[in-house]
């Protein structure tokens, strides 16, 4: 890169940024108060993601400054708590197929009041539209994130015809172009995707306000310290203990 493409990338990723916060407001306090509402009734939130989407379920689970009670929910679940071959879940094609999503749910344990938050760039493909539907079907609040621009510009590969968006009681816009790569090269194609960027903003806001909203009830929030400090070890484990396995470790 040139530096005046280095600047012109930098203000493309601050300019996406700005947007979410400028335009999401409303979604991102709208989450929170789901969020809070499902701690409160003893609930845990159900992280989903496929591709690049799984950054926005990994910045809500397991990390210092998280709120414990989170569950990533993943494609790799398949083969870390059951019988299925890695190749399987190698294969990037694998989230357009809707099979996906019982599978990962049957090696998890989700109560109703449970809240699930789905991130998905382009919202069309099977297992995420798919996730969504089971969990709407057995009484589970939805927040997507997703971008609006680029479902609208595609056909859904999940049969119903039904993207993400359409099935989630909060919708945040990442405000990403279609193809998510924002900035044209002359000689055709695309870089600087901006969809992991402003998911990850919108997964440390839901967090704040998480936070901010079960103080506002009394409620103190069961958030993780880092294992690297003295004590976070300790903390950590006695808060999880709350959860059992309805958290389920991460790898390191």
């Amino acid at each position: 890169m040139t530096d005046s493409t280095l600047d012109q990338a930098l203000e493309v990723l601050q300019n996406a940024m700005d947007r979410v916060v400028r335009t999401q407001y409303d979604g991102i306090t709208s989450a929170a108060r789901l969020a809070a509402d499902a701690l409160a009734a003893g609930g845990v939130l159900q992280a989903f993601g496929t591709g690049h989407s799984r950054a926005f379920a990994m910045e809500l689970t397991g990390r210092a400054g998280g709120l414990i009670p989170t569950n990533q929910l993943s494609v790799k679940d398949l083969v870390m708590f059951g019988d299925a071959d890695p190749a399987e879940v190698l294969d990037p094609m694998c989230e357009r197929d809707p099979g996906l999503a019982p599978r990962i749910l049957a090696h998890h344990r989700v109560r109703p009041e449970d809240l699930f938050l789905i991130a998905s760039n382009s919202g069309i493909n099977g297992t995420v539209v798919e996730m969504a539907r089971v969990a709407r079907a057995n009484g589970n609040k939805i927040v997507a994130v997703t971008s609006l621009s680029h479902s609208a510009a595609m056909a859904s590969r999940h049969p119903s015809g039904e993207r993400l968006h359409d099935l989630a009681d909060v919708v945040i816009d990442n405000c990403g172009v279609p193809g998510d790569a924002a900035y044209p090269l002359p000689g055709g194609g695309a870089i600087v995707a901006t969809s992991t960027m402003t998911t990850v903003l919108v997964a440390q806001l839901i967090t704040a306000e998480t936070c901010a909203e079960l103080m506002a009830r009394g409620i103190d929030p069961p958030v993780y310290r880092s294992n690297n400090i003295e004590g976070g070890d300790a903390h950590n484990a006695a808060l999880l203990a709350s959860y059992r396995d309805r958290v389920r470790a991460m790898e390191p």
